[in-house]
């Protein structure tokens, strides 16, 4: 078998133990941010990409990924972009003195 047939065999022996209830080493991730959201994120502050992603810490290449949807946000990230979302003008004044 290919090195993707097998990858492919363990991803599903992981998701049906998962739905079983055992314990895995797989990642669940709830509550994700669509696409478009992350772009309207960064529109309503008025920055490029490239502004965007120096201001946040990520790569302009990560923000990119996250804008077409072959990446999404976790952790610290996914949280600022749900602050971004919710209460815009405090991150511009957070911004500004930064």
């Amino acid at each position: 078998m290919s090195k993707l047939g097998d990858e492919l065999v363990q991803s599903m022996a992981q998701a049906l133990a998962h739905a079983q209830g055992k314990r895995t080493r797989s990642r669940v991730t709830k509550g994700g941010i669509r696409p478009e959201e992350i772009q309207k994120a960064r529109k309503v502050l008025g920055l490029s990409q490239d502004q965007f992603a120096d201001a946040f810490g990520v790569s302009a290449s990560t923000l990119r990924k996250w804008e077409q949807g072959q990446r999404v946000p976790t952790g610290a990230a996914r949280t600022l972009l749900k602050i971004i979302e919710r209460e815009p003008k405090a991150v511009v004044r957070a911004l500004r003195v930064a």
